[in-house]
This record gives C-alpha cells, sequence and structure tokens, in this order.
C-alpha cells in the first residue's frame, strides 16, 4: 500500500520510521517531510496545511492511507475532506480536533463529563479577563484558546504577569487569531505527565506514559517551547494511577465527545498535573504529541498500520499493543537563540556516527539537505532517542549521542528524565505484600489513601501456603530495607500477614480478602487468629479494609512524624466536610 505522512517534524520523522517497517507498505511520501525523513519516504514539497494541494496529490497518486501529524491541519478539517473524497486518513475530524483547537471546548466538555480540570473562564474581552485575574489572585495561568505551536501558554506567579499576559495575547495579538478567546485558570502544582491513546470513538487502547519537558533550560525554567525531551515510562504514573487516568479521564472524554455529536478517532493526548492522588487535566492535544511520539513509538513494537486502519474502521476492540519494556529517552537539541530568534542554515555533524550507536534514532524535527550535507531549518532540529534497560540507562546513552552531534549555537537540556531517576531513588516506606495478583484490585484501595500522604511504597506477591519462604525473606529483611510497617492482603486460608508477623518486628497489619463462598469471614478468623507472641492487627474485609490498614499504618507513622500527623489532621476535617455537603444535599429534599 501507499501512505502519505503529513508534517515535516520529529513526531513525523518518527512516524515514517515506525510505517516503514510495516511489511504491508510498499511506498511513503511525506509533505513537507525534512532531511531525514527523506532517507526513508519521498518528500513532496507541499505545506502541511494545504489541503487542497495533499487532497490531489493523493487523489493523483492513489494514496491508500493519510497519516495526520500536526495539529493544524486537523483543526482545517483535512480529515473531513479526505472522507468526503472516499480517501481512508487517520487523525481526528475538524469538530473532533476542537480539543485541542479550542481551549474553551475542551474546558466546556470537561466540566460537562466531570474530567477534572483547573477551576477557570474563558474570555473575549480585555476588561472582564482583567477583572477575573484580580478576583483570582495568582499564581495563574493564561492561554490563548486557539493554537499556538505549543506556546499559547503563560504561566504567571504575579498578577502584573498575568495581565501582561492578556495584553499580549488580545491586544498585542502575539499569537494571531489563537488569542480571540482567552482561558485564565488555577495555576495547578504538582509533576506533569502525558498520557495518549489510540481510539476509535469507542475503544480506548492507551499507549504507555510518558513525560515532556517543556521549559527551556534546565530544571523548568526558562520560556515554553514545544517540548525539549521526552521520556517512557513516566514513574509518576503507576498502575494505580494509570486505571484511574484510563476511568476518570481518557474514557470519560471519548463517552462525552459522543454524546455531543463529535466523535474522536485518533490518537487522544491528555496533558496531566498529579499531585498525589489527585490528578487534572491541563490540556487535551487532538495528534501524537512532539517529542513525547519519538520514545513511544520506539516503544511500540506491533505493526502500526493495521493499528492505524482499526481506529478509521472502528474495531479498535480487536487491537492489543505490544511495548518493548525497557524504556526510552528522547533529547531536543535545538537552534541557539529558540524559542525566540536563532539563524538557519547551519551545518550539522555526527549525526551518521550517533545513528550508528545500538538503539539509537536521531530523529530529524528541523532540517534541511544540501547535497551530503544536513543543514539547520528550525527551532527544534533534532530528537536524539535512546533505548535501555531502565531511564537512567537510557539517559545515559542519549546524551552519549548527543555528544556526538554539534553544529554552530546547539543547545539542549542536560537534564531529561531527572524526574524519574529522582522520583526511583525514593525508599519505600510501607510494603504491601499480596497473596495473589488477583488481589491487586482490592488493595489498591490502600494505594490511594498512601498517595494522598504521600508515602512511597512497593508491593511484591508472596503465599503463606505455595511461597512461605519468599513471605519470611521478605519480612526478615524488611526493617533493614527501610520500611515502617507492613500490609498483608490474603483470602481463603489467609496466614499470610502471621508468617510475615513472624519474621519481623515490624507492625503487621492484615487485609482479608473477600475470595471464597464464605464472603471474606474465613479470611477474617485466619488472619486475626495469631499465636500469643505474634501480632497481627486486622481493620475490616476487602476494599474499606485495605484503605483503613494504609489509615493505620500512616497513623502509627505519623506518631514520630510531625507532618505526617498535620496531614491526618488535615484529612479528618476534609472527611467531616464532606458528610456536610452530603448532609446539605439530603436538605434539598425536604
Amino acid at each position: 500500500m501507499k501512505v502519505l505522512v503529513v508534517g515535516g517534524g520529529g513526531r513525523e520523522h518518527a512516524l515514517v520510521w515506525k510505517i516503514a517497517q510495516s511489511k504491508r507498505v510498499k511506498k511513503i511520501f511525506c509533505a513537507p517531510g525534512n532531511a531525514g525523513i527523506a532517507d526513508l519516504a519521498e518528500c513532496v514539497p507541499i505545506g502541511a496545511a494545504d489541503i487542497d494541494q495533499l487532497l490531489a496529490f493523493a487523489q493523483k497518486e492513489k494514496i491508500d492511507l493519510t497519516v495526520v501529524g500536526p495539529e493544524d491541519p486537523l483543526s482545517q478539517g483535512i480529515v473531513d475532506r479526505f472522507e468526503v473524497a472516499g480517501l481512508r486518513i487517520f487523525g481526528a475530524s475538524q469538530k473532533a480536533a476542537r480539543v485541542e483547537s479550542s481551549k474553551s471546548f475542551a474546558k466546556a466538555i470537561m466540566e460537562k463529563y466531570g474530567i477534572p480540570t483547573a477551576k477557570g473562564q474563558t474570555f473575549t474581552r480585555l476588561a472582564p479577563a482583567q477583572a477575573y485575574v484580580k478576583q483570582m489572585g495568582a499564581p495563574l495561568v493564561v492561554k490563548a484558546d486557539g493554537l499556538a505551536a505549543g506556546k499559547g501558554v503563560i504561566v504567571c506567579s504575579t498578577e502584573k504577569m498575568a495581565m501582561d499576559a492578556l495584553k499580549q495575547i488580545m491586544v498585542d495579538r502575539d499569537f494571531g487569531e489563537a488569542g480571540n478567546q482567552v482561558v485564565v485558570e488555577e495555576c495547578l502544582v504538582g509533576e506533569e505527565a502525558s498520557f495518549l491513546a489510540f481510539t476509535d470513538g469507542k475503544t480506548v487502547l492507551p499507549l504507555p506514559s510518558s513525560q515532556d519537558h517543556k521549559p527551556v533550560f534546565d530544571d523548568d525554567k526558562g520560556l515554553n517551547t514545544g517540548g525539549m525531551g521526552a521520556y517512557s515510562p513516566a514513574p509518576v504514573v503507576d498502575q494505580y494511577l494509570h486505571q484511574r487516568i484510563m476511568n476518570e479521564i481518557m474514557i470519560p472524554m471519548v463517552k462525552g465527545m459522543v454524546a455531543e455529536g463529535c466523535p474522536y478517532k485518533g490518537v487522544l493526548y491528555a496533558g496531566l498535573m498529579i499531585d498525589r492522588d489527585k490528578i487534572k487535566v491541563l490540556e487535551f492535544n487532538g495528534r501524537f504529541g512532539d517529542p513525547e511520539a519519538q520514545p513511544l513509538l520506539v516503544r511500540l513494537q506491533d505493526d502500526i498500520v493495521p493499528i492505524m486502519e482499526a481506529v478509521i474502521d472502528e474495531r479498535l476492540d480487536t487491537c492489543r499493543l505490544t511495548i518493548d519494556p525497557r524504556a526510552s529517552v528522547c533529547v531536543v537539541m535545538a537552534s541557539g537563540g529558540y524559542p525566540g530568534k536563532y539563524k538557519k542554515g547551519l551545518e550539522i555533524k555526527g549525526i551518521d556516527a550517533a545513528n550508528r550507536m545500538r538503539d539509537v534514532v536521531v530523529f530529524h524535527a528541523g532540517t534541511s539537505a544540501e547535497g551530503k550535507k544536513v543543514l539547520s531549518q528550525g527551532g527544534r532540529v533534532l530528537g536524539v532517542t535512546a533505548l535501555g534497560p531502565t531511564v537512567e540507562d537510557a539517559i545515559k546513552k542519549a546524551y552519549q549521542a548527543v555528544a556526538k552531534i554539534d553544529w554552530q549555537g546547539v543547545h539542549y537540556r542536560s537534564d531529561i528524565g531527572k524526574k524519574a531517576l529522582v522520583r526511583m531513588q525514593t525508599v519505600p516506606r510501607v510494603g504491601i505484600v499480596m497473596g495473589s495478583d488477583s488481589d491487586l484490585k482490592v488493595m489498591e484501595a490502600a494505594l490511594g489513601v498512601f498517595k494522598k500522604f504521600s508515602i512511597p511504597i512497593e508491593m511484591t506477591v508472596a503465599s503463606a501456603h505455595r511461597s512461605p519462604e519468599r513471605a519470611a525473606a521478605y519480612a526478615a529483611t524488611a526493617k533493614e530495607r527501610g520500611l515502617k510497617a507492613i500490609i498483608a492482603g490474603a483470602g481463603h486460608a489467609a496466614h499470610l500477614a502471621g508468617v510475615l508477623a513472624a519474621h519481623t518486628t515490624l507492625p503487621v497489619i492484615g487485609v482479608p480478602i473477600d475470595s471464597s463462598c464464605l464472603q471474606g469471614m474465613d479470611a477474617l478468623l485466619a488472619t486475626v487468629q495469631m499465636p500469643p507472641g505474634i501480632p497481627v492487627a486486622t481493620v475490616s474485609i476487602g476494599k474499606p479494609g485495605a484503605k483503613n490498614a494504609a489509615i493505620l499504618a500512616v497513623q502509627m507513622m505519623a506518631l514520630s512524624d510531625e507532618s505526617l500527623a498535620d496531614q491526618l489532621a488535615a484529612f479528618k476535617q476534609e472527611m467531616a466536610a464532606e458528610v456536610e455537603k452530603k448532609a446539605e444535599k439530603l436538605a434539598l429534599y425536604r
């Protein structure tokens, strides 16, 4: 089959690279492409936003599948135009692409369907926006409503900065028509993550988590950019948060779009802010992220073409994704001066040497060719991407490859992936042991509590009957590894907590799990019936037990940790406030 990829950046190079691996693909065209893409596809001198010419080219060449990379053509309705002409195309319709092209539209959808996001309002006039800034107070975020190449979001630490941002967008028109409306919202705190998924409007098939680095300089300083690097997976999104993101954000958004009459088909991107157990949406994008596409696509082991066709045909439920267990890191090498003014046409050296490294791919973003020379042509020029057994290994390899490449004025961040390393070096304080991995759904109730209190944990599986030596060894070494408590979840003849308690001086809390016809009573009795000298605390059966076990563990640790004690007091107040809210709602029925 013949494939046309629309776009010419790093994301599109990654897409062409992945599509070229498909045995089903005979020929790839890319419009307009770049120097790196030219090694894999025939570059066509048509701009990504020139829909008329793209359509005429696709018809002339009898293109079997068109894949749209950037947001501009999606927002201008390229998918609708191609579908009317009977051509198969992968991407969001013009109406669906409003999740990115109109921040106010996305905000309205999120508020209507209960998707967690920042508190804020949309404005078309300057004076009301200024009044809202004064009412809210700093810090605030001011966003141009439309597309602004990832640069229309301004974080304002003071009211003056917010007022200046409003002037920049609405009066000076720095972002053109994207500033016809502005969204002013509260400034969220936490750690950012990117969550992407294929969807055909019904099924949501998630890719691994990733994390972008927007500010231009190390330690997230300087102006926002289109993205200075990314890595996958992002440890901030563990299995517990992954499932919550699917259930609370991705699936509700896809269902909401259907309910609004604009079903979403393509890749849906959620930019998230994660703060302990709270997840909120910063923005939605209607396509693969750049540079997130690079580390994600090198981890995707499947042929991407059948997945894209399944999205088009609304049969994504027949697909599964196979992900390389290794980590990946992409370091963006940019022109000097970016995201401000920069020089073009500078010769780049060392790309071939970097590409010869094992498990390294240099994706071109802003390049052109002049004979055998590769020249810089954009702000973001290259995305050096590497795979490694761990994030740390992938980081080292990526920067080893970066060191082989040079041109006048090149700059890049030296801390891509640093947040992952910091998070992974955190010592767990509580161990959660399950008799079987099937107990995870119950024990997830404990995970939410530990997230709320920022207490790092570790989880494992050990059986009192099938692997007693493993359980004993885990308990015997728990204290020296820094654990302060152990929570044990098991069903049936639940002797796991007792085995653990017999081999440690740490407090052990047992969670009886309902996994038999006795509805957990057998597990409850087996957990509490310990011989003298082998104490095990037990709170209740199932998910309530798991939640209470976690709170009890926090209370134990709070005896010697004042900050935890303060958090517990606030937690109790939150629970009381929730009861008051429910009481007020019931009062309405009098």
